[in-house]
């Protein structure tokens, strides 16, 4: 006879997968103790048959089933997606499930993972900034299963196959979440075609750049010249090319004006900058004559300015290859709500106004802006200049790689973009601009098993106490948004569970394009 404390231990499980006692006190040290506990008890009534599995869950496959999962059309309706291994073996209508290993997320949505293309780990060299452990831990809390971390602001930066290498390495051991990496493209690199070739050979997905000085003295701003030259090579080889794009022209300062004030700052880098880069964007693309090969395009990278947008649709609609991205943050504030001397705002192109938040929420509705990506550049509160609120002198970067979700949501939401809308900005696109479209970004038969849970209409946690960012200045703390993360799989790995994150690293080094 089988003993009823078990049976009981089993229901306690099923409620735990479902949701229903978490949905007022997930949060509670106690509770995750009794989720410790009772995954212990499972695991025990049930032997894994690979006890060497990286997450939560042991067993080889399992079911998760919900009555709203986006399906591979993009389509929200009752589903069970099978999982096996690292894949996804099936996901199909049918949620009588017989096999025994299923947890039953009742109505809390099963959607792909998130894909954030921009985020700033800074390892090696800066890890006391945002480390990978740190980093992709929040981010695995949030939902988001595959990160693409950009070349600075690591301390040596990724210009050369050495420091690709360097990365590769402390990724295999410390990533909870997938990774992959942008290299530097610089004027010391980007005439020579073999040293780019090299980096791509060694797993780069592509090359970064900026247009302005980017506050990193061993990452120099490339100009016409080095764009001109690198262009050839990276239509070649088929791989995006991603641009900071804001070109410094001379600003006439108030020198009266209070650099504790928002609107100091915004003044010192206007629309203009990111306006004359676009245009010098689109004058390269269209000088050089040579070929480019499927998956190469100019990426404009977190455009603050909706303006810019008609020079990008022009451009667009004579053919040429160009794209843009914006992130969660210009979605989300705006200048008007900036308090004095609030540097946690402070980024770079600056969050501009209400009118113009409002107007790049539409155009990533309408899908002319393609992706959403969280820019998540984290510094200590010294360089932030937390003591005296300077904008002009504090470092420009936003915390927010844990927020990405549900800030996207709740600005896309509000004007009718549904849970397909999400799934497109916020995995597929990603996934197509890293070369990773026929193994990411959708719940499909043969893809990754990259999966986020999460419930659209309960409040996420945004409090500095969750907040696992290394440092927990953030504009997003306290923060009301919508979707609350409930479970994160990273490559069939159940990584995180109502926020508890697993303590093993379960990601996987990203290293090649489609």
């Amino acid at each position: 006879m089988v003993d009823k404390s078990l049976i009981g231990m089993l229901v306690v499980l099923n409620a735990i997968a479902a949701g229903v006692l978490y949905n007022r006190f997930h949060d509670h040290p106690q509770v995750q103790l009794i989720e410790s506990h009772v995954l212990e008890w499972y695991h025990h009534v049930f032997p894994p048959k690979t006890p060497d599995r990286c997450g939560a869950l042991k067993w080889p496959s399992y079911v998760l089933v919900s009555d709203r999962v986006v399906f591979p059309d993009g389509d929200v309706r009752p589903g069970a997606v099978y999982i096996e291994g690292t894949k996804i073996a099936e996901i199909t209508e049918n949620t009588t499930v017989t096999v025994p290993h299923v947890l039953n997320f009742k109505d809390a949505v099963i959607s792909p993972g998130v894909i954030d293309v921009h985020i700033h780990l800074n390892e090696p060299g800066r890890v006391e900034w945002e480390g990978m452990i740190n980093g992709t831990r929040a981010a695995v809390s949030g939902g988001v299963t595959t990160l693409i971390d950009m070349p600075l602001n690591s301390d040596p930066v990724t210009t050369d196959i050495e420091q690709l290498e360097a990365k590769k390495k402390l990724a295999k051991t410390k990533s909870f979440a997938n990774l992959g990496f942008w290299a530097g493209l610089v004027p010391g690199n980007a005439h020579n075609h073999t040293r780019l070739a090299e980096l791509l050979d060694g797993g780069a997905l592509g090359f970064k750049s900026f247009m302005c000085p980017s506050g990193i003295n061993d990452f120099a701003n490339v100009e016409a010249d080095d764009i001109a030259a690198a262009l050839p090579f990276l239509k070649a080889r088929g791989v995006p090319f991603f641009v900071h794009a804001e070109v410094v022209s001379e600003v006439e300062a108030d020198k009266a004006a209070d650099p504790t004030e928002y609107a100091t700052y915004m003044a010192s880098r206007p629309p203009k900058f990111e306006q004359d880069a676009i245009r010098l964007l689109v004058k390269l693309l269209e000088a050089d004559s040579s070929v480019a090969a499927p998956g190469f395009l100019v990426h404009v990278a977190h455009l603050a300015d909706a303006e810019a947008l008609e020079i990008i649709r022009e451009a667009r609609g004579r053919g040429l290859p160009i794209q843009v991205e914006t992130c969660a943050h210009y979605l989300t504030f705006s200048a008007e709500e900036v308090p004095q001397g609030a540097t946690q705002y402070k980024c770079a192109p600056p969050i501009r106004g209400a009118a113009n938040k409002d107007a790049l929420t539409k155009a990533v509705a309408s899908g002319e802006i393609v992706l959403v990506s969280s820019d998540h550049s984290p510094a200590p509160p010294s360089l932030k200049e937390t003591q005296s609120g300077n904008f002009l002198r504090a470092w420009g970067g936003i915390s927010g790689v844990q927020y990405l979700l549900p800030a996207t949501w709740t600005a896309l939401q509000a004007i009718g973009v549904d849970l397909r809308g999400l799934a497109l900005v916020l995995s597929e696109e990603p996934a197509r601009l890293a070369g990773l479209a026929s193994r990411k970004g959708k719940l499909a038969p043969g893809f990754d098993a990259d999966i986020v849970v999460w419930e659209p209409q309960t409040p996420a946690n945004t409090s500095v106490a969750l907040n696992r960012h290394t440092h927990k200045l953030s504009p997003y703390t306290d923060r009301p948004l919508m979707g609350k993360v409930i479970a994160t799989v990273v490559g069939g790995e159940l990584s995180s569970l109502f926020g508890n994150v697993n303590q093993q690293p379960c990601g996987t080094v990203i290293t090649k394009r489609d």
